[in-house]
C-alpha cells in the first residue's frame, strides 16, 4: 500500500486515514480502539496508514492537536455509595491514562433548580463529553437535559436506546439469583427495593419476572432508602411473617441491616430466613453469615463508559452504542434450603 503523509503544517485525522487506507471512519475508530470485530486485512491498512501519516491516536492528543479541551465531565448523585464511587474511580483512572482531566460534579436531587445548576457548570466548562452516572432520578433528569447537547454516555443498569450506554444488566442477574433461591425449594422470594432510577430497576424487574416465569407469589415490594441502617426495621417486620423464608434486597448494604434486624427478632440466617444482596461489596464476603450476591464490576463500568465517549468524539456516528455485561452470581454461606 503506497501512502502519502499529509502536509507537515496540518495535524492528520482519523478522516486521512480512513481515506489512504480505503475503509470508513468508523472502522479505523474500531481499530484504534481494539474492536475484535474487523478483518485482519483492513486491520493491517489502517495500521500502515497510522504509522505512515503519524497519526496520534490517543484521545488527549486528539483534543490538544485540534485545541479542544482536554476534560471529561462526569455527574453523579453520590460520591461515597459503593457502585458511584467505583465507578467514578473506573472513569478517573482511564481519563489519567489518556491524559484527560475528569471533573466531577455531584446533582444533589432531582430538582429543577438543582439539575439545571449541574447542567450549567457542566456546560460552561471545557470538556470533550460528559459520563452521566444514571443510577438515581438525579442522574436521570441531567441526562435529560444534556442530550443532544454534547457528547453524552450514560451508564447505568437499564437500557436508554437514546445515548451511548455502558450497561451492567441487573435484570438477567436478578433473575438469576431469584431463580436461584426457587430452586432451594422457597415458595416464593419476598424483595427489599432501594430507590430506583425510576419507576422500577432491573433489579426488582427481573426478581418478579423469575417469580411470574415460575408461577410463584409476588409478594409486595419493601422499599429501603440508600442508608444500610433502613433494612434493620424490614428485618424485624419479616421476621414476624413465618411465611418468609427467603429475602432478595436491592443491595448487600441492606442486605446486611436485615440481616441484623432478622437476628434481632430472633431468626437465624439462613437457618430460618435465606438473605440475598446486590452488589458484591467488599464486605460482602466478610460478614456473618457471608452474603450471597452478584457481582458488578463497577469499575470497569467506568472504564468502558469513557471507551463508548472516546469512539463518539472520534466519530459522532457511532452515539447510541451499548456495552452490556452481566454481572455474575456470587454463591455464599447466607443462602439455604427452607426450614422444615
Amino acid at each position: 500500500m503506497s501512502i502519502r503523509p499529509t502536509s507537515p503544517t496540518r495535524t492528520p485525522t482519523m478522516a486521512d486515514v480512513a481515506r489512504l487506507a480505503n475503509v470508513s471512519v468508523p472502522t479505523v475508530s474500531r481499530v484504534l480502539n481494539g474492536h475484535i470485530n474487523v478483518s485482519q486485512g483492513k486491520r493491517e491498512r489502517v495500521e500502515d496508514a497510522v504509522r505512515e501519516l503519524n497519526f496520534r491516536p490517543s484521545f488527549a492528543a486528539r483534543a490538544l492537536a485540534s485545541a479542544r479541551p482536554d476534560g471529561v465531565a462526569v455527574v453523579a448523585g453520590s460520591t461515597s455509595q459503593y457502585g458511584y464511587a467505583e465507578t467514578l474511580r473506573g472513569v478517573e483512572e482511564s481519563c489519567r491514562r489518556e491524559g484527560l482531566s475528569a471533573i466531577i460534579s455531584v446533582v444533589e436531587s432531582a430538582e429543577d433548580r438543582h439539575v439545571d445548576q449541574v447542567v450549567a457548570q457542566v456546560l460552561s466548562q471545557p470538556v470533550v463529553g460528559v459520563v452521566v452516572l444514571k443510577f438515581d432520578p438525579p442522574g436521570v433528569a441531567v441526562l435529560e437535559r444534556l442530550l443532544g447537547r454534547v457528547p453524552v454516555v450514560a451508564v447505568s443498569g437499564t437500557r436508554d436506546t437514546r445515548v451511548s450506554q455502558a450497561l451492567l444488566d441487573e435484570t438477567r442477574a436478578a433473575e438469576e439469583l431469584t431463580d436461584h433461591l426457587l430452586s432451594l425449594g422457597h415458595e416464593t422470594v419476598h424483595h427489599v427495593r432501594v430507590p430506583p432510577s425510576r419507576r422500577e430497576d432491573g433489579r426488582t424487574t427481573g426478581w418478579r419476572k423469575a417469580l411470574k416465569r415460575a408461577g410463584r407469589p409476588v409478594p409486595d415490594v419493601l422499599d429501603a432508602s440508600w442508608e444500610p441502617a433502613s433494612g434493620r426495621p424490614i428485618g424485624v417486620r419479616l421476621a414476624a411473617d413465618p411465611s418468609v423464608t427467603a429475602v432478595f434486597c436491592g443491595n448487600d448494604e441492606v442486605a446486611m441491616g436485615v440481616v441484623r434486624g432478622l437476628t434481632d427478632a430472633g431468626k437465624r440466617v439462613p437457618d430460618d430466613v435465606s438473605v440475598a444482596g446486590f452488589d458484591d461489596h467488599p464486605l460482602s464476603e466478610l460478614w456473618t453469615p457471608s452474603l450471597t450476591t452478584a457481582h458488578q464490576d463497577f469499575h470497569g463500568l467506568g472504564v468502558r463508559a469513557l471507551g463508548l465517549l472516546k469512539e463518539e468524539v472520534d466519530d459522532p456516528d457511532v452515539a447510541g452504542r451499548l456495552s452490556k455485561e452481566r454481572p455474575a452470581l456470587v454463591l455464599r454461606e447466607s443462602v439455604g434450603p427452607p426450614p422444615r
